[in-house]
């Protein structure tokens, strides 16, 4: 195993279209790591790290940035702004015909066409989202007041910075290896390692060390479950009827098609997490107007959100339902069933048409309840573990593992996929 390892390595580095997606992977990960450290003007940087130290919240957000949010860079924002917008729009798949036709039916051109739509409505969110943080972090002191001037540059510079990110990380998808959006975010993950292992060495203290324990014990959980569940799949048999085509006669093939277990990967935790911080970032804001009623509603809704059993609740219930949605948006049985029978091909025991997409649709199901379980199961066990142990960073880490684990593993799959069309 060793050596198959090692043969595909020098694989990789002899191969030059697939060395130079990789290098181009690399190379505009180190530019999104320098823009990351350029600050906006006039940052209190000992008042922000207080701020997120203290704001679980505010640390969750971090992530999604890439790390961004942590010196209040030009990109603060992150993929954050791509996310939503792509959440908006394959909601509208399922309210609006034309756009699901767009997304599903219409190929290569149509996928186009959906994207150009996400990366338009990506722009007036970002400058949503930018004048909202602008405003809370001048209220929490982080920022001085800014003029009407500056503000408008701020936004201007910090929305530019996202819609940068964006692009870069479409670049990344079309000319390396991997999903681009998902390869930033984890690029911000592995660079607050050292920061985050630097507070637990000068933090230390002997009377944690079960809750240290605890710690390593989710993440190797984490690790493990995700692993197992990633690769796991059920197989669907299908058999390709004998054809005769001129005097060439083809003889039946029997195959499968490999239904994975958890089929939307690391999408569903992103899409939760982003619906569920996006009303503790508005009633935060809204906090902050001098207006009493107000202000008595946003403490409450704030206090709601805070309350740790409402969020594990309400995180795994959306995580549960966001499994379920992709899974639906990407994969369409009707779809595969109208393509098997083109093709002459059938599920044995199944009539070909209708009542095939019904079979596939059932294991659909069922096998997407074992995935979508056990992710809502995982995103809230650093929330269980958090609430008897006190130790609010848990949730951020378990979090943070979680995705890192899931785009390494889909990461080491499409450059393995790569190696081995080179073999063959």
């Amino acid at each position: 195993m060793v050596n198959q390892f090692f043969k595909k390595l020098k694989l990789i580095f002899k191969d030059k279209s697939l060395s130079r997606r990789i290098t181009f992977v690399l190379i505009a990960l180190v530019i999104f790591r320098l823009m990351a450290n350029v600050p906006i003007p006039g940052v209190d940087h000992f008042a922000l790290d207080q701020f997120l130290n203290n704001n679980q919240f505010f640390g969750l957000i971090n992530i999604f940035s890439g790390g961004g949010l942590s010196s209040l860079s030009i990109v603060m924002l992150g993929v954050g702004p791509y996310i939503t917008a792509s959440i908006i729009m394959q909601l509208m798949t399922m309210m609006s015909e034309k756009l699901k036709a767009l997304y599903h039916e219409e190929g290569g051109a149509g996928r186009k066409k959906f994207s150009q739509y996400s990366r338009m409505l990506t722009l007036p969110l970002a400058v949503i989202q930018g004048f909202g943080f602008l405003l809370l972090l001048q209220q929490q002191g982080i920022l001085p007041e800014l003029s009407l001037f500056g503000l408008i540059t701020n936004i201007i510079i910090i929305t530019a910075g996202s819609m940068l990110l964006m692009w870069i990380g479409e670049l990344i998808s079309e000319f390396g290896i991997g999903n681009g959006v998902s390869l930033i975010i984890f690029a911000g993950i592995v660079a607050s390692l050292p920061t985050s292992l630097q507070q637990v060495i000068f933090t230390y203290d002997p009377s944690l060390i079960p809750t240290y324990a605890a710690f390593v014990v989710m993440g190797i959980v984490i690790l493990l479950g995700v692993v197992t569940i990633t690769e796991a799949e059920r197989p669907v048999p299908v058999t390709y009827a004998k054809q005769q085509r001129g005097s060439k006669t083809t003889n039946g093939v029997s195959t499968y098609i490999p239904l994975r277990l958890n089929m939307s990967g690391v999408m569903p935790i992103i899409f939760g997490l982003s619906i569920l911080l996006l009303p503790q970032m508005v009633f935060q804001f809204l906090g902050t107007i001098d207006n009493p009623t107000i202000q008595q509603i946003s403490l409450n809704v704030t206090a709601f959100l805070g309350n740790q059993l409402y969020y594990g609740i309400l995180y795994f219930t959306l995580v549960f339902l966001f499994t379920y949605f992709y899974t639906a948006v990407t994969f369409d049985p009707d779809s595969m069933a109208s393509n098997l029978q083109k093709s002459g091909a059938f599920v044995p025991g199944v009539r070909p048409g209708e009542s095939t997409a019904k079979y596939i649709g059932d294991i659909l199901s069922r096998i997407t309840l074992v995935g979508a379980l056990f992710l809502g199961f995982i995103a809230v066990l650093p929330v269980i573990v958090t609430s008897l142990s006190g130790f609010t960073s848990l949730t951020i880490g378990g979090t943070a593992l979680l995705i890192a684990v899931s785009v390494v593993i889909d990461l080491i799959k499409k450059i393995d996929s790569q190696v081995s069309m080179r073999e063959y």
